[in-house]
């Protein structure tokens, strides 16, 4: 929502205020900038920016909206010609207000406000920095499952029976530790990359 503006109106009635505003902004879209007092560079910034964003629309509705509010044809054309092809990739913030400092007859703060030309470059997301922790990380203790041994299983089961039970018990408790040993690696290898990140 924009902010009210506060003070006297610009020209002294509201008909005069949409009428200089209306002029400031066509003359910004014919000469790409334009040297103005403080006050009236804020107050033409928004409207600016609403008829570029119709302008970008380019439909017929758009141009008619823009024909009410801002009089003369060369600003219009300037504006669906020039302005809008040149801030198409921009999603807002097409103007720019710049102090320039006092007028050296009676003081009032200058500024200038012109058209942003220049290209988008989208920024890259901002990388979260890894938390350094003060103590080292530990190896994560993997517990193996509980296998029946061998033994336990030839003594349960018939002798051919075993033979089979006790090659698949030893490959059970093979599997089990050697992912063990991988996961622990892992961990101590993840320790050492954020170690040296902190570095």
């Amino acid at each position: 929502m924009p902010k009210p503006t506060k003070g006297p109106r610009i020209g002294g009635s509201p008909s005069h205020q949409r009428i200089i505003l209306a002029n400031l902004a066509a003359q910004l879209f014919e000469h790409g900038k334009i040297v103005t007092t403080e006050t009236r560079a804020k107050r033409v910034q928004p409207l600016a920016e609403h008829l570029i964003t119709k302008a970008k629309r380019g439909d017929v509705a758009a141009h008619r909206l823009v024909a009410k509010a801002i009089p003369g044809l060369a600003a219009r054309r300037a504006l669906f010609t020039v302005v809008a092809p040149a801030v198409k990739d921009r999603a807002g913030g097409y103007t720019r207000v710049t102090k320039l400092g006092v007028r050296k007859g009676d003081g009032a703060p200058i500024a200038q406000i012109e058209i942003v030309t220049e290209a988008v470059t989208p920024k890259a997301p901002a990388k979260k920095p890894a938390k350094a922790t003060a103590t080292p990380v530990k190896a994560a203790k993997v517990e193996a499952p509980v296998v029946e041994t061998v033994e336990d299983v030839a003594e349960e089961a018939p002798v051919e029976v075993a033979d089979e039970a006790a090659v698949e018990a030893a490959d059970a408790v093979e599997a089990p530790a050697e992912a063990a040993e991988e996961a622990a690696a892992e961990v101590v290898d993840a320790a050492e990359d954020v170690a040296e990140a902190t570095k």
